[in-house]
C-alpha cells in the first residue's frame, strides 16, 4: 500500500467548527497512524467571501488541537492550473457552454416535475450550433459550462459505507465555471488531489452525490486515470439533530478555546461521537489514534449534547499526567519542586485549566483564611506536627485535634479546611497540607 496522503480543505468564509474538526481530526489520525502526510488546502476560490484573516484563525484552531499540516496549500495561487485543465476538458468535448439563465433552468426543472419526470439538466445547449451561440452571447449571455458525464453506474468502495454506488444518468452535467469565469468546487479539487497525490478523501457524507462525478473527472484528468480512496462520515449535529455551520459561529473551536475547554476533550468528543466506541477522556492524541477506526463509524447521525463537553473537558484534566500540563503549569508560573506534586493534589477538582492559578496562589501565596471557630483553630495549631510534613501529617494531626476536642467528620475538618484554603471544599488536605507547609498552615490557624 502507498504511503497515504490526505487532505483537509475548509474554505475561509469563517470560523471552523467542531464538526469541521471532526473531518480534520479523520484524515489527520488516519494519516499519522500510516506515517502518511496531512496537507491543509485552503479552498479560496470565492475571492469576496475567503478572507486571510479566517484563514489564519483556522491555522491556530489546527494548531491548538494539535494538528499540525505537513504541507499547506491555497487554491487562490493554482487558477492556471484549473485554466489548463478546462482546456482540456474542453478540447475533449466534455466541458460544454450552456446559456441558460437561473430563472429558465428553474422553470424547466418545476415542468419536468410536473409531468412526473426527473429534474435533471437536458443538455439542450449540445443542439446550438456556433451560429446560435454567437447569437446569445451577441445579446450580453455568456455560458456557464457544464461537465458532460458519461451515463453510467460508478462504483467505489467507500471506507465507512463500504460497496457504493452513484448512477450518473440520474444526475444533472454539473456546472463546473459559472458565467463569470469563476470556478465551483468539483473542478479546483480534483485538480488540486491529483497534483497533489491525494489517496484518500475523508470527509463529510454530504459530499457522497459529489463522488459519481469526481470520479469521472479523475479518469478524464489523471494520467493513471485513477481516483482517490473515498470515506465519507456522518455529520456531527447537535442534541436537536441540526446541522452546524461556520457563519454562525456555533461551537467555533475559537470559541470553545476562549471559554477553556480542553483541546483533547474536543478532539475525543468530535472523533469518537456517532461510532461504536465510547466517548471517554484522553491522555494524548497517540492514545486516541490507537481508538480511531474508520470502519467504527455509524451511518446514524453523530448527535452530541454541548454539555457533554464540559463534563468531558473536566475528565480530560482529571486524568491528564504531570508531563502533559508541565510546560502549561509553567506558562501560568508553576514551577520548582512543588509544581508535580501541586499538579497531583489540584487537578481531580479542576473544571479549567486556568483554575490553577488560583489553587497555586492558595498554596504559594498569601490568603484570607476563614475562621470559624476561633477557639479550635488555636488548638488545632498547637497540635500541628513538626516537620518535614508528609503523607501522613494531615491524618496524624487531625487524628490528635479529634482526640482533643472531640469533634468528627465535617465539624471536625471543615474548619481547617477554610482556615487553611480560604475555600469550603477543594482537593483533598492530605496532599496539600505538605505543600502549604507548617509556617503557612500555622499563620492561618491563629
Amino acid at each position: 500500500m502507498s504511503t497515504p496522503i490526505v487532505r483537509f480543505a475548509p474554505s475561509p468564509t469563517g470560523r471552523i467548527h467542531i464538526g469541521n474538526a471532526r473531518t480534520a481530526f479523520f484524515n489527520y489520525l488516519f494519516s499519522k497512524s500510516q506515517l502518511g502526510q496531512f496537507v491543509l488546502r485552503f479552498d479560496d476560490t470565492d475571492l469576496e467571501r475567503s478572507k486571510v484573516e479566517y484563514a489564519d484563525s483556522i491555522e491556530v484552531d489546527l494548531e491548538w488541537l494539535g494538528i499540525l499540516p505537513d504541507l499547506i496549500v491555497r487554491q487562490s495561487e493554482r487558477f492556471a492550473h484549473y485554466d489548463a485543465a478546462a482546456a482540456r476538458l474542453k478540447a475533449a468535448g466534455v466541458l460544454y457552454p450552456c446559456y441558460e439563465t437561473a430563472e429558465e433552468l428553474d422553470r424547466r426543472r418545476k415542468r419536468q416535475i410536473a409531468r412526473g419526470q426527473p429534474p435533471v439538466y437536458d443538455r439542450a445547449s449540445l443542439d446550438l450550433d456556433e451560429a446560435a451561440r454567437a447569437k446569445l452571447e451577441a445579446e450580453g449571455r455568456r455560458p456557464h459550462w457544464r461537465f458532460k458525464l458519461a451515463h453510467e453506474v460508478v462504483h467505489w468502495v467507500d471506507l465507512v459505507r463500504g460497496e457504493s454506488r452513484i448512477d450518473c444518468a440520474s444526475l444533472s452535467d454539473p456546472v463546473l465555471i459559472r458565467e463569470d469565469s469563476s470556478y465551483l468546487y468539483t473542478l479546483p479539487s480534483v485538480v488540486d488531489d491529483i497534483d497533489l497525490g491525494i489517496t484518500h478523501v475523508i470527509r463529510g457524507e454530504d459530499h457522497v452525490t459529489n463522488t459519481g462525478v469526481q470520479i469521472q473527472l479523475f479518469k478524464t484528468l489523471s494520467p493513471q486515470g485513477h481516483a482517490p480512496t473515498f470515506g465519507h462520515h456522518n455529520l456531527l449535529t447537535n442534541a436537536s439533530g441540526e446541522g452546524l455551520s461556520k457563519r454562525s459561529g456555533a461551537l467555533s473551536i475559537a470559541g470553545l478555546r476562549e471559554a477553556g475547554i480542553e483541546s483533547l476533550a474536543v478532539a475525543a468528543l468530535a472523533v469518537l461521537t456517532g461510532s461504536s466506541d465510547s466517548v471517554r477522556a484522553m491522555t494524548s492524541l497517540q492514545e486516541l489514534a490507537g481508538a480511531f477506526d474508520l470502519s467504527h463509524v455509524s451511518r446514524n447521525a453523530a448527535r452530541f449534547d454541548p454539555a457533554d463537553l464540559d463534563a468531558l473537558s473536566a475528565r480530560t484534566l482529571h486524568a491528564m499526567p504531570y508531563e502533559c500540563a508541565r510546560d502549561r503549569l509553567i506558562a501560568h508560573d508553576v514551577a520548582g519542586n512543588h509544581a508535580e506534586p501541586f499538579w497531583l493534589a489540584v487537578r481531580g477538582n479542576l473544571t479549567a485549566f486556568i483554575d490553577v492559578v488560583e489553587w497555586w496562589r492558595i498554596v504559594e501565596g498569601e490568603i484570607t483564611p476563614v475562621i470559624e471557630d476561633a477557639e479550635f483553630c488555636q488548638t488545632a495549631a498547637k497540635l500541628l506536627p513538626p516537620d518535614p510534613f508528609d503523607a501522613q501529617t494531615w491524618s496524624v494531626w487531625t487524628a490528635a485535634v479529634k482526640e482533643a476536642t472531640g469533634r468528627k467528620g465535617k465539624a471536625l475538618f471543615h474548619p481547617l479546611r477554610l482556615a487553611l484554603t480560604g475555600r469550603d471544599q477543594g482537593p483533598e488536605l492530605a496532599l496539600l497540607l505538605p505543600l502549604i507547609g507548617r509556617a503557612k498552615a500555622l499563620a492561618r490557624l491563629s
